[in-house]
């Protein structure tokens, strides 16, 4: 992995032109270094990222258009554009759009781990079940469906 050049990433641009499709979302990548990773992400309404925990990574969601409904540690929340949400490593989180328009916001972690690697491999997957395989050897780890 490359070490973190100084410059810009303009609003419309991701870094080195990397755009990923993630299960109805979009992910363009704004940064990363070995000590962190930052990608602009929209969720249409109805997509979500079900239950899961970073073992290894500290992980944020700045909002900055529309409404996430959360789950952190069990609890349930809502965040709103102008909102960080912190969501600290081995803390069982999942990340919901269960509003009629977009939202938009920029999510980091730290540290960058293979999230990366994990990204290249499920982008364009359509199989959810195959998306939670893979991420396991990746150090995300998805909770089992409720009962």
């Amino acid at each position: 992995m490359i070490e973190m050049p100084a410059g810009i990433t303009a609003a419309e641009d991701a870094f080195d032109d990397t755009v990923w499709e993630i299960l109805g979302q979009t992910y363009s990548l704004k940064q990363v270094s070995p000590d962190s990773m930052a990608w602009h992400a929209n969720f249409p309404p109805g997509t979500f990222v079900p239950p899961h925990v970073h073992p290894t990574q500290d992980e944020f969601v700045y909002v900055l258009s529309g409404r996430y409904d959360l789950w952190l540690d069990g609890k349930e929340f809502v965040a709103n554009a102008g909102d960080l949400v912190r969501m600290p490593k081995g803390l069982a989180h999942g990340i919901f759009n269960k509003s009629d328009a977009d939202a938009t916001s920029l999510f980091w972690v730290a540290p960058t781990r293979s999230l990366k690697e994990l990204f290249e491999r499920i982008h364009n997957v359509p199989d959810p079940a195959e998306v939670v395989r893979i991420a396991a050897e990746h150090e995300v780890d998805f909770l089992p469906p409720p009962a």
